[in-house]
């Protein structure tokens, strides 16, 4: 399959380039912009690195935490931490210093990652949804609906839809050929990069993509609403206005997360496959945003709007204040 994906392809500009390779081009039009771009880009790989790592570390070591909401914040915080793996180190080598080299086998890996893990982080916020309509609508029923079991189970599904949605697409790329370029006008392996550059028939990888997509956005997008349609309705026939808003406020982190991820990913959608009249380096910016911002903004939601996150924050820092104050001494 890798043969066949390295073996037809040949570049006017990049002729030194071994046939198996790719050459990621960055961001075509703003070149010079690079090294200046590269400094966002760093300040969110490193702020997605430290906030996630702080709240996984916060969770983990305060059994109070132990709960399945910021249980499902574990996982969405283990999917960013990944997902930035898979594309900060390459992103900023190329911003740096041109190193846009990569194999056809690195290519396909770091699409399937990349996909897969956004694919991932969908399922747990819905999985965080349908954690604050059993928390709202049904309260007492709440211990015995979201066991370790069950939470478990939703984790292992989040990996196993991601992967099993987007494992067809390497194997779909594999039988194209690249008989006419091999350099891609991207930051990163994105699936329909990739395949624009192949001179064969492109639908069956077209028409996978766009419905991946939709089974994940369109009906993630869907349950989520409905499930905050069922919490808006349960909130409205509380009679306290203080009970009310302690009830939607219990919502308001998750709210933001999911305007933090789905916004960006909808722009990119729909301006990479309806905007053809959308320069190139804003369809790139827009999914690079997709990417940095929502594992980097993440935390910080979650840090400043739940009260328990941030106060055990604290306390964990103090504690390692003191513990290296005695230390010195």
């Amino acid at each position: 399959m890798i043969s066949t994906l390295g073996q037809t392809m040949e570049s006017p500009n990049f002729t030194n380039l071994d046939p198996a390779m790719f050459f990621l081009l960055g961001i075509p039009g703003l070149e010079q912009f690079h090294l200046w771009l590269s400094l966002p880009v760093c300040c969110l790989g490193t702020a997605t690195a430290v906030g996630n790592i702080v709240i996984l570390v916060v969770v983990a070591t305060e059994p109070v935490l132990h709960k399945p909401v910021y249980l499902f914040l574990c996982m969405l915080s283990t999917i960013d931490l990944a997902a930035s793996l898979s594309t900060v180190p390459k992103l900023l080598a190329i911003l740096w210093c041109g190193a846009g080299h990569i194999s056809a086998p690195a290519c396909l890996a770091q699409m399937f990652f990349i996909h897969a893990f956004c694919m991932m982080e969908s399922t747990v916020l819905l999985a965080m949804a349908f954690d604050r309509y059993v928390a709202i609508c049904h309260p007492l029923r709440y211990a015995t609906i979201l066991t370790d079991t069950i939470i478990t189970r939703i984790g292992v599904v989040a990996m196993v839809r991601g992967s099993l949605l987007m494992l067809p697409c390497p194997f779909l790329i594999g039988r194209l050929r690249f008989c006419q370029s091999h350099v891609i006008p991207h930051t990163y392996c994105e699936h329909m990069a990739v395949v624009k550059l192949a001179c064969g028939d492109t639908r069956p990888n077209r028409v996978y993509g766009l419905t991946a997509a939709l089974l994940v956005i369109g009906v993630d997008l869907f349950c989520i609403g409905v499930s905050y349609a069922f919490i808006a309705q349960a909130v409205l026939r509380i009679s306290s206005r203080e009970a009310r808003s302690k009830a939607l406020g219990t919502c308001g982190s998750h709210v933001c997360v999911i305007l933090i991820s789905y916004t960006p990913a909808l722009f990119s959608f729909f301006t990479h496959r309806f905007g053809h009249h959308v320069p190139l380096h804003i369809h790139i910016l827009l999914a690079n945003v997709y990417l940095l911002f929502p594992p980097a903004l993440n935390p910080v939601v979650y840090g400043v709007k739940t009260k328990e996150i941030r106060e055990r924050v604290v306390r964990v820092f103090q504690r390692g204040k003191g513990a290296g104050i005695k230390m010195s001494e």
